[in-house]
């Protein structure tokens, strides 16, 4: 469909066009009005009201120099005639003869960005009093308020087309990461591998062991966002995150997993557990162990590093309750909203990196385990807390 015809089905699609022509024929007492779109080359009836049958109808077109509307393309000036005959300019006019018309306005449209669309007219095959302040200001601004329409449309389409185009580029945008991060993962666990051998070795200075707890937590940290980029992708681009459930095992061995895998890598932090763990619980062992994780790195990356970090979990009232508190700043009312949202990162300082991911992630995973997480924070602490039923 080419553009003059779309700009025809637009004026069509106002609700407010009909209303406006019936009220221009019984204010002007004339038989015939329309909207017309106007270009070099056509002029096309977009929206007709026709009580004097001129034989016009929405859609129909008229060779566009016969008409007036031709020269107001030209110069964006109106065209009013009471009565051809009274007025030399017109009395020997090509169009007034072609259609046999004795009084004429027609208004131009024209849009936001100065581009002429076409005309509001109105025609009738006798005389009438329409060249007055009221009935020119009537034209005016139904004109204007045709274009305001036309130029709402198009935004609107333009958004449509936007945000198709955003959509699209997004999906490709996950697939890349997704991707990118599956291709990450051998490589570094390769390097995790290596770290552990090289650990083992007898012969080896105090410098060399440090150097290699920076490359064993820069690895660490590797993992931990591949882990977290991979996870976001499968929520976004498939069906969510997958759970392998076992049924009622100890979870305690897997939360002091986690937390020695911590301590190993941030020896100078006091980290302190509590788990009253007094029966099993069915859960995903691997996704619960991320989840720990996500929280105590982000307690490590926002929180007092001079103050311990404590860490729980109980299992009563026939539910799981698993928390990690923090002194430090406290996160303000404005952005606890946004917290488990991908990507957010809230009020970081330089050297603090991260993708922010780690809490989404685990609210993600605390989501379809039939729990929720949680925040709470003051100027005491900050404490997360994953709430799921047993």
């Amino acid at each position: 469909m080419d553009d003059i015809r779309g700009d025809v089905e637009a004026i069509g699609r106002m609700a407010e066009v009909p209303t406006i022509l019936e009220v221009i024929c019984k204010t002007t007492g004339m038989g015939f009005a329309a909207v017309a779109r106007v270009t070099d080359s056509r002029w096309l009836a977009c929206a007709v009201l026709d009580n004097v049958d001129f034989g016009l109808k929405a859609g129909g077109e008229l060779k566009v120099e016969s008409t007036i509307s031709h020269e107001i393309r030209q110069s964006h000036h109106l065209v009013v005639i009471d009565d051809v005959d009274e007025i030399p300019e017109y009395r020997d006019h090509h169009t007034p003869a072609i259609y046999g018309l004795k009084s004429y306005i027609s208004v131009p449209i024209i849009r936001r960005d100065a581009s002429f669309f076409g005309t509001l007219c109105a025609i009738d095959p006798a005389p009438h009093k329409v060249d007055n302040p009221e009935t020119i200001g009537m034209f005016q601004l139904f004109a204007k308020l045709i274009a305001s329409n036309l130029d709402s449309n198009s935004d609107l389409v333009q958004a449509q087309v936007d945000l198709a185009e955003e959509r699209e580029l997004s999906v490709v945008r996950e697939q890349f990461v997704a991707v990118l991060g599956h291709d990450l993962r051998n490589p570094i666990a390769s390097v995790m591998a290596g770290i552990r051998r090289l650990g083992r070795t007898a012969e080896m200075s105090s410098e060399s062991r440090d150097i290699l707890g920076l490359m064993q937590s820069s690895a660490l940290r590797m993992r931990d966002l591949v882990d977290n980029v991979l996870d976001f992708a499968r929520a976004r681009l498939g069906d969510g995150l997958k759970l392998d459930v076992v049924a009622q095992a100890s979870l305690r061995p897997v939360l002091d997993n986690v937390v020695e895998e911590i301590r190993s890598v941030h020896p100078d932090l006091d980290i302190r557990t509590s788990f009253e763990l007094d029966r099993g619980v069915r859960c995903d062992h691997p996704r619960m162990s991320q989840l720990l994780s996500n929280l105590i790195d982000n307690a490590v990356t926002h929180g007092d590093r001079t103050k311990p970090i404590e860490i729980g979990a109980t299992t009563t009232g026939g539910r799981l309750e698993l928390w990690v508190a923090n002194s430090g700043k406290p996160i303000s009312e404005k952005v606890k909203p946004t917290l488990f949202r991908p990507f957010f990162r809230g009020e970081v300082i330089s050297s603090q990196q991260g993708l922010g991911l780690g809490l989404y992630i685990a609210s993600e995973i605390a989501r379809v385990h039939g729990g929720r997480l949680s925040v709470n924070s003051d100027e005491t602490e900050t404490r997360f807390t994953l709430t799921m039923p047993l």
